[in-house]
């Protein structure tokens, strides 16, 4: 039943009188759409305290994957090098200024049909700059592409440096 702080919104129904949405506001401080939400514009979702921000939850009890996040670049003409999405990791400086700290990117190396590659990179801020710390392009594993002073180690279950790379 829509309760009196409920919102409705009634679409071109031709008199039918039918809901298009009902948002459920009977949850304190939580608002329930019983429909699928398709936003053609960028949107921002913020909170104020450390609780999570946004949640994908799959209810689905089969052995299959899920939840799902997808990230999809709907080129119409795709081509080699093209950005196919980005996770940016960002946070303030002691001067409050916004600063990208760390980034996941992916792009396509080829694009050809049959022949498909991609490439990601994760690139982290160090000493102010972009570097490269993990390059996984179709043929290479690259560590440390950007040349930094930076270690490689693997810990084993009773010792710290089983594998040591001193960069």
């Amino acid at each position: 039943a829509v309760q009196d702080k409920d919102m409705i919104f009634r679409g071109n129904d031709g008199g039918a009188g039918i809901n298009a949405l009902v948002l459920d506001m009977s949850a304190a401080g939580a608002a329930t759409f019983n429909a699928g939400i398709t936003a053609q514009a960028a949107s921002t979702i913020t909170t104020a305290d450390n609780t999570d921000t946004l949640s994908l939850i799959s209810t689905d009890a089969d052995a299959s994957v899920g939840p799902n996040l997808v990230l999809y670049r709907n080129s119409g003409s795709p081509a080699v090098d093209d950005h196919l999405g980005k996770i940016a990791f960002q946070g303030e400086n002691d001067a409050d200024q916004i600063l990208e700290y760390f980034s996941i990117r992916t792009y396509i190396s080829d694009e050809t049909d049959g022949t498909e590659d991609g490439h990601m990179q994760i690139v982290g801020k160090t000493a102010g700059a972009d570097k490269k710390r993990l390059d996984l392009t179709p043929t290479e594993a690259v560590f440390n592409d950007d040349s930094l002073d930076i270690d490689f180690r693997v810990e084993s279950d009773n010792q710290e440096f089983m594998l040591h790379v001193d960069g």
